[in-house]
């Protein structure tokens, strides 16, 4: 026998309600922002990420999936979407149009990386990038999306956390001084920290492992060293302020990724413990001079679906449409049965039957077994009679309607789609 691999999950059809529900919300509130769906492939060169996110980043050192093609062409399955979508921006020329200066996508990321609570080898982000603007409402517009898409899911004990990562020139300046630091606490780092002091002293600063926080909090805080950007990041939290956005300045909030700079953010949800992180992003200026493409300013961010999903509150979850069984028997009873079986589907009316059950009793076990909500009960007697027996499942309480009103009695019976059964 088969089973999945490990750190990916099947999503069974009992949890696809919820899902539905909260990538609905995302299309629906991206939109709102004057956001345009956009579907990037699931592989791209592997090159595309290697330049894009960067190469000592912990991704593409440790966690992509690659493989050669048969033409012998490196291949990665897309372990984020930013990437994808600068190169697909590029090669579309999509500058040229106007109203895709603004994109979101839905869909599977893959990395290998170790399976745990909150963290999958195939996980699902909502994501959106604002492509062309340089100016800070820019920032504040995003980060208020992702703040608004959180809210209206009704998340619990979230916090956004907000930094500055400054100009690249500035950052560069910063890293020599917080690089001396490290020096004088090198003894208490971890053995990742002291590689990464090599390749991506930043990170040192996101390390989640306890002696690591301890030392290196005295360290030189990055928004003491950008003289020409704390203006830009002023004007960002004035722009917070001004719309209600609640955050917290993290000076140790680096992300993870090289093409930030200026803004970065994420949020956290106080319920999922060690990966609390649910949603983060900044701003990549220089991405697109990477990619290939002309000097492009972006900002966006990315969500994860699984993280959401887990905390998301029950109370929210819409009901599955109310099913109405079909119980046709008897020769002509269960001819006229398939028919009435399709002119309830035609009316968006949410109808099945077992075609293995052949007696009354037989069927009506398999409508309680679907969890039917009513039962249509329609043999030879009511077809010559040209009506049916409508059953309500719970009370149990039927009546006797004509087989060409049907659908009129039943839609005062039927919730809508969305409510409570």
């Amino acid at each position: 026998m088969f089973s999945r691999m490990k750190g990916v999950k099947d999503i069974l059809p009992d949890q696809i309600p919820v899902w539905s529900f909260v990538e609905k919300t995302a299309h629906e509130i991206a939109r709102c922002y004057g956001f345009r769906e956009i579907r990037i492939p699931f592989f791209e060169q592997t090159d595309l990420y290697v330049r894009g996110i960067g190469g000592t980043t912990d991704i593409v050192e440790k966690e992509m999936y690659t493989f050669l093609d048969r033409d012998g062409t490196s291949l990665t399955l897309r372990p984020e979407g930013t990437a994808g979508v600068v190169r697909a921006y590029i090669e579309h020329h999509l500058s040229q149009t106007p109203t895709a200066r603004k994109l979101y996508y839905i869909g599977p990321m893959f990395r290998h990386e170790r399976p745990q609570s909150g963290r999958f080898r195939q996980f699902h982000q909502f994501g959106v990038e604002a492509i062309g603007s340089t100016h800070p409402e820019s920032d504040v517009e995003v980060i208020t999306l992702l703040w608004r898409f959180f809210s209206s899911l009704s998340l619990p004990a979230l916090r956004l956390e907000i930094n500055s990562l400054g100009y690249h020139s500035e950052r560069e300046q910063y890293k020599k001084t917080l690089l001396r630091f490290l020096q004088t606490v090198f003894s208490s780092l971890c053995q990742n920290c002291h590689r990464r002091m090599h390749t991506n002293p930043l990170r040192v600063l996101d390390c989640k492992v306890p002696s690591c926080r301890l030392a290196t909090e005295n360290a030189p805080q990055l928004l003491d060293y950008q003289p020409s950007s704390i203006h830009y990041f002023q004007q960002v939290l004035t722009g917070l302020d001004q719309l209600g956005i609640p955050y917290h300045i993290n000076p140790r909030l680096v992300r993870g990724l090289d093409y930030y700079c200026l803004t970065t953010f994420e949020v956290l949800c106080g319920e999922l413990g060690a990966q609390n992180a649910i949603g983060a992003g900044g701003r990549y200026d220089g991405l697109f001079e990477t990619l290939g493409g002309p000097p492009t300013p972006a900002v966006g961010f990315a969500v994860g679906l699984e993280r959401i999903i887990a905390v998301l509150p029950p109370s929210l979850i819409p009901s599955p449409p109310p099913l109405v069984f079909v119980a046709g028997f008897g020769e002509n009873g269960k001819i006229a049965g398939r028919h009435l079986l399709e002119v309830l589907r035609s009316f968006g009316i949410s109808a099945d039957t077992d075609y293995q059950a052949s007696s009354l009793k037989a069927l009506l076990r398999s409508a309680h077994r679907y969890g039917a909500s009513h039962t249509i009960i329609l043999g030879d007697d009511e077809y010559q009679q040209k009506h049916v027996i409508i059953r309500d499942m719970q009370s149990k309480q039927q009546f006797i309607t004509p087989i060409d009103s049907v659908i009129q009695a039943l839609q005062p019976l039927l919730p809508k789609r969305g409510e409570p059964v």
